[in-house]
C-alpha cells in the first residue's frame, strides 16, 4: 500500500491500475482509487478471457477524448453492496474527465458490463455509430459493432471503504462549487457574456452631441418640409377658391 500511495502522490494520481501473472494468481488486475493520499477502495480482479484491439482488425476504433456510454446489465449491480461499490469504482475508471454539455456527435462507444449468475463478470466495448431513424422520427438509431477490447473476470478480493471514510471522500469543500451568477455565462471560447437589464430609454428626447454634417442636413430636411407643408396650402386654398366661386359667383377678391 505504501508504495502505491507514494507512486500515486508522486505523478498526482487518484486512480491506480496494476497487472500481474504468478503462479498463485494468474492474470491478476489490481483496481483502486485513493482519497486525501490514502487508498480509498481497492477490487481485485482474476482475467479469464480477454480480447484487445489487435484482435478486431478493420473493424471501427472510438475517438479520442470521447467519453464512452456505460450499461450494467444484471440485478446484482444493485442488490450486493460489495458490487455497488466495483460499479462505481469502474465508473470513476472509465468516466475520463467531467464536462457540462456533450455533442452528440461524440457519443461514438459503448461499455457494457453484465455480472451474470455465475460469477463471471463480462466487460464488452462496442462502437456506436447513429443512422437514420427509418420511422422518420428526428431521435437517430444507435447501431452498435464490436470494437474491443472485452474482458471477462472474477472479482477475487476486495477492499472497499468504510461508510464514515466513503461520505468524507464524497464530500465536496464549498470553494469548489461553483456559484451561479444570475445573467452571466460562458461561450464556447470562454469569452464572458452579461446581460444588463435597463429601463426603457426614450431616445427622441436624450441629448447628445451632433456633427455639423448632422445639424446642416436636420436643418435642409426642415426647410424641405416646411416648404411641401407651404405649398399644400396654397393647393388646398386654391381649390377652395374655385368652389367658392362656381358655387357664389364671385370670389373672395372681388368682394375686396
Amino acid at each position: 500500500k505504501n508504495s502505491i500511495e507514494f507512486l500515486c502522490t508522486k505523478n498526482d494520481s487518484t486512480l491506480f491500475a496494476i497487472g500481474s501473472h504468478n503462479k498463485k494468481r494468474p492474470s491478476n488486475l489490481v483496481l483502486g482509487r485513493l482519497f486525501d493520499h490514502q487508498i480509498l477502495d481497492m477490487a481485485e480482479l482474476g482475467v479469464v478471457k480477454y480480447k484487445g484491439l489487435k484482435d478486431y482488425r478493420g473493424a471501427p476504433k472510438k475517438r479520442v477524448g470521447s467519453k464512452p456510454m456505460m450499461c450494467f446489465i444484471g440485478d446484482v449491480w444493485h442488490l450486493d453492496e460489495d458490487m455497488k461499490k466495483l460499479q462505481n469504482l469502474l465508473l470513476d475508471l472509465f468516466r475520463g474527465d467531467p464536462v457540462s454539455k456533450l455533442a452528440l456527435i461524440g457519443l461514438d462507444h459503448c461499455i457494457c458490463v453484465t455480472a451474470a449468475s455465475d460469477g463471471i463478470i463480462r466487460l464488452r466495448t462496442y462502437y456506436c455509430k447513429l443512422k437514420k431513424n427509418p420511422n422518420g422520427l428526428r431521435t437517430p438509431v444507435p447501431f452498435l459493432t464490436s470494437s474491443g477490447p472485452d474482458m471477462d473476470f472474477t472479482v477475487r478480493r476486495s477492499e472497499y471503504a468504510t461508510v464514515d471514510v466513503y461520505k468524507a471522500a464524497r464530500r465536496q469543500p464549498k470553494a469548489a462549487k461553483a456559484k451561479k451568477v444570475k445573467n452571466k455565462s460562458t461561450n464556447l471560447f470562454g469569452e464572458t457574456i452579461g446581460r444588463l437589464h435597463l429601463e426603457k430609454q426614450n431616445i427622441d428626447k436624450m441629448g447628445g452631441k451632433r456633427v455639423k454634417a448632422l445639424r446642416i442636413a436636420g436643418k435642409v430636411a426642415k426647410e424641405e418640409e416646411d416648404a411641401a407643408i407651404e405649398e399644400e396650402l396654397q393647393r388646398e386654398g386654391a381649390e377652395l377658391g374655385k368652389e367658392f366661386k362656381a358655387t357664389m359667383g364671385y370670389t373672395e377678391e372681388d368682394m375686396a
